[in-house]
């Protein structure tokens, strides 16, 4: 019985709580409503007001006239962003004091100055001109030394001049229906983007590579350079089988896939325009799918490396009056070539 009668006189005091609360904001918005202006416009009090009821007061929603309940949650959202951005402004940094802009510069000119350094050969030399700097410090501002521009300059220089001679292949990877992996193995020349070779595989070896190469340079005299990357899979066999062909191999740098640019927006390509719409179910599916495209990409696709133009310097035609356009679906209607029809 003693704990009804303090439940019921419990819920006395919150309903009389909650009809204060509810008068209390009823008047405010009214005295809102009394200025004289044509549209009643909050202040900052106002909205402080609202936030701190929105706290206190869960029926708060059911008390609003002149706004809407998102409007309180954003004017809250508001001021908790600016309550901890200018906690950010006037935080005590702690932990190890930052380095000056001036020992930033040093270290970038040792290591620049110095290649063949490392972060304990940069700190000890630190430490003999009496900066108390930890190695791991060093170590971690080694990393951001700006890279020296002239190698990557000769290296597009030698691309550029000689790209009628050099082809250049690689590898990507294709999931298949069943979550299996095949590998696509392509060649490519520099100078028109030209697909010399393509094949699938599920187990790429050196010796199948060394066939693949054969097969892309049967009679070939016009290149001089094979460029590849350092996979696994472009042992001591491959660069034997390029070697015997004619070609001189070069791998590229560690970690320098902008050095095999043509053939890596050649993947990009595919996979854009047509690996990302289709899951093929085998090797022969995948063959097809890719075969077609290929004859895409050099019969009728554009390039904007080529000045708009096709691999195979596709003519533009000539419209007349009586000329209409035509498309014909490529490959499987991903795509499309439009030609004129008298």
């Amino acid at each position: 019985m003693l704990r009804l009668l303090l439940g019921l006189f419990r819920r006395c005091l919150s309903f009389r709580r909650d009809l204060l609360l509810e008068n209390l904001a009823l008047r405010q918005q009214l005295l809102a409503l009394e200025r004289r202006k044509p549209k009643p416009r909050l202040a900052h009090i106002d909205r402080l007001f609202w936030v701190a009821v929105r706290r206190l007061w869960p029926k708060w929603e059911q008390a609003l006239v002149i706004v809407t309940p998102e409007t309180v949650v954003r004017w809250h959202r508001a001021g908790f962003r600016l309550y901890w951005n200018w906690l950010s402004r006037h935080r005590v940094v702690v932990g190890r004091k930052r380095i000056s802009k001036e020992l930033q510069d040093l270290i970038f000119r040792m290591a620049a100055e110095n290649p063949p350094w490392g972060a304990p050969r940069i700190h000890g030399e630190l430490l003999k001109l009496g900066f108390d700097i930890s190695e791991r410090t060093v170590s971690r501002w080694a990393r951001e030394v700006p890279k020296n521009p002239e190698p990557a300059r000769r290296w597009q220089a030698f691309l550029d001049n000689h790209r009628e001679a050099i082809a250049a292949m690689d590898f990507f990877t294709v999931p298949t229906i069943t979550f299996g992996v095949l590998y696509c193995f392509f060649v490519i020349a520099h100078d028109r983007r030209r697909i010399l070779h393509c094949n699938v595989t599920q187990h790429p070896t050196g010796l199948w590579i060394a066939q693949q190469l054969r097969e892309a340079f049967p009679y070939d005299d016009k290149h001089k350079y094979q460029i590849h990357d350092r996979d696994a899979k472009f042992g001591e066999v491959v660069n034997e089988a390029v070697s015997a062909i004619g070609l001189s191999p070069t791998r590229t740098s560690f970690r320098s896939p902008w050095q095999n640019g043509i053939a890596e927006r050649w993947v990009a390509s595919c996979r854009r325009d047509l690996l990302d719409h289709i899951i093929p179910l085998n090797e022969k599916h995948l063959k097809r799918l890719i075969a077609e495209y290929v004859h895409y990409y050099y019969g009728d696709r554009t390039h904007l490396g080529l000045d708009k133009d096709t691999p195979d310097e596709r003519p533009a035609a000539t419209p007349n009056q009586s000329s209409r356009v035509v498309s014909f679906p490529r490959p499987g209607g991903l795509h499309h070539r439009y030609d004129l029809a008298a």
